[in-house]
């Protein structure tokens, strides 16, 4: 079902302009857009010199709101290219006063548009969708034409922390991971009490209240 537009959502997001970069992309052309670099000045942004973490897929964004709290000494970037619901994030955000997080409102393609080569430390993949229909494999955030833009992104040395519900979906990344030339530090196919310095999203609790088990994988260039 097709979600309702948010009110006065432009005048909203237009509000959080400090901390959000809105992707212009008039041209629908993502290979055409990435050409022309507009490289975020995160030292500017931040105001310090600390490692990047990036998410795909922020969500509502309670999970970069939590690990920013428990992760003071990071600045955390989160992409959402769905307005409606990156709102959400933008507000919480305002609202908890965290310094250390900035979004961008773009898709998965665009993102070496904003990000220099070998910026970042980590990236984290939570809940992508998982798209099973054949016809939309590339669409999946693990499909190896996502999997080589990560790479660039990321530093040497720099990990993927992924986790899904979706069985097909964990393998398929698997698979893609180890064609693009990841190295597989980890994986778990019944994930249910987190880690060291992990935060559970709002999927990850309504799927673990489901009796489902969650896929976890970490990769690393």
């Amino acid at each position: 079902m097709r979600m309702h537009r948010k009110s006065r959502l432009d005048e909203r997001i237009s509000a959080c302009g400090d901390i959000v970069t809105v992707a212009d992309l008039t041209d629908k052309n993502m290979k055409r857009a990435v050409l022309t670099p507009e490289y975020l000045p995160f030292n500017d942004i931040f105001g310090n010199e600390n490692p990047i973490a990036l998410e795909i897929g922020c969500g509502k964004g309670k999970f970069v709101c939590e690990m920013a709290k428990k992760n003071p000494n990071i600045n955390f970037v989160a992409c959402e290219k769905i307005s409606n619901v990156l709102i959400e994030a933008l507000e919480r955000v305002k609202e908890e006063g965290l310094k250390n997080v900035y979004f961008l409102n773009c898709a998965g393609e665009v993102l070496e548009k904003y990000f220099k080569k070998g910026s970042v430390d980590v990236i984290y993949l939570n809940f992508s969708n998982p798209l099973p229909k054949e016809g939309y494999k590339k669409q999946r955030l693990t499909h190896p034409r996502f999997l080589s833009i990560y790479m660039g992104l990321l530093k040497d040395g720099g990990h993927i922390i992924q986790k899904t519900d979706d069985k097909d979906f964990y393998n398929f990344s698997l698979e893609s991971y180890k064609e693009v030339g990841f190295t597989v530090l980890s994986t778990c196919e019944n994930y249910q009490n987190p880690v060291e310095n992990d935060v559970e999203t709002e999927h990850e609790r309504r799927f673990k209240d489901m009796g489902k088990p969650i896929y976890r994988i970490i990769v690393k260039v």
